[in-house]
């Protein structure tokens, strides 16, 4: 019984000590992780930890509080930790790769940790892909059609070297669409989709964003077209923009909404009726679209998101003069132009939605 307590105490004080990095998961940054993998000699969260129980012949795992450690493991655990461990199974993350977060879907971490410990892709004696082998790839998708509603398999090329990410429909024809990657976008939307393994691509085309819905049965193969594409984006950008220091092109290779989900809108005389729609806001573009379906593959509208000094703003409640009949909370985006009325469906989004906004308005 001592030496469960002593080893417990030991076990706590080695994932707070200062300088090893224990203090987050070894693979997401979860803070205060309560589980280790004793095969690794990391610290890691509880969500991560069910991933590594699925990897028995590389990781095994143990509750810090819950399990019985033995002095020899600790011993181990001692030597080894979550810095060490980062250097040597991420000797060679490449930049373009992306490096989940707690918050992200399961497969993006379920791959992240399978790369890093099953398959040994970015230890130091690894030879790195150069960009454009690694920003190309070809291969078929199940794709949602836009008529349809179903998903149908369509051969996928992507190109870093051409610059442009193609989509076939019937092999003896032509591309259905050519995308440049200039303006190409990808981001994991599981639950939108309705599928584990569900991407959504979206690009410009005349003026307008357009969505495509895709996924994979692998979630090996549908990570490796993430990267593939992030890959793809970040050649592109090196090459059009070769004096902005990296830190500032990472966060532009791809990125997610900053929020979405329903809201009810009126129209510009604000008498109309309000109509419930799918709202996206998109950071990057300070767009904020809506669309009669998530699904959608075209926005029915879009309000363009300027800066403070522009005239734009963001309030809790009505416009004086506008009259509802439901009494849930409202937000009103000032623009120069109009403004633009929006019912939420609680207190919270509520909230949620003034705060994303106001993030978008304080952008430089």
């Amino acid at each position: 019984m001592m030496d469960r307590d002593r080893n417990k105490t030991l076990l706590l004080e080695l994932q707070r000590a200062a300088g090893t990095d224990n203090g987050r998961c070894a693979d997401c940054g979860e803070p205060d992780p309560e589980w280790a993998s004793y095969k690794l000699g990391i610290f890691i969260c509880l969500n991560c930890s069910g991933i590594h129980r699925n990897l028995p012949q590389i990781s095994r795992v143990k509750s810090l509080r819950l399990d019985f450690w033995e002095n020899d493991i600790i011993e181990f655990m001692k030597k080894h930790g979550n810095l060490c461990a980062k250097a040597k199974y991420e000797a060679k993350v490449p930049p373009y790769y992306y490096i989940p977060q707690s918050c992200d879907c399961l497969v993006l971490k379920e791959q992240w940790i399978r790369a890093k410990y099953e398959r040994e892709e970015f230890v130091a004696t690894r030879v790195c892909q150069d960009l454009c082998s690694a920003g190309s790839r070809e291969g078929f998708l199940w794709k949602r059609g836009r008529e349809s509603r179903q998903f149908q398999k369509r051969r996928f090329l992507l190109s870093a070297r051409e610059g442009v990410m193609k989509y076939y429909t019937k092999e003896s024809r032509g591309p259905k669409a050519i995308i440049s990657i200039e303006n190409l976008n990808a981001m994991f939307q599981t639950e939108k989709i309705q599928h584990a393994h569900g991407l959504q691509i979206t690009y410009n085309t005349d003026g307008q964003t357009r969505n495509l819905f895709v996924y994979h049965e692998s979630g090996k193969e549908i990570v490796d077209w993430f990267n593939a594409i992030r890959a793809a984006r970040y050649h592109y950008l090196r090459t059009t923009f070769p004096a902005v220091p990296e830190p500032e092109l990472i966060p532009r290779i791809t990125r997610n909404y900053v929020k979405e989900g329903y809201m009810e809108k009126t129209g510009p005389k604000q008498k109309e009726a309000f109509k419930v729609r799918w709202f996206c806001l998109d950071s990057q573009e300070r767009n904020l679209m809506y669309f009669k379906n998530p699904l959608d593959a075209f926005a029915q509208g879009q309000v363009f998101i300027g800066k403070r000094h522009e005239g734009y703003e963001v309030r809790a409640g009505l416009p004086q003069g506008v009259r509802v009949k439901k009494r849930k909370p409202a937000i009103t985006v000032v623009t120069p132009m109009r403004e633009f009325v929006f019912i939420c469906e609680n207190d919270r989004e509520q909230r949620e939605w003034i705060d994303a906004l106001n993030g978008v308005i304080a952008q430089p």
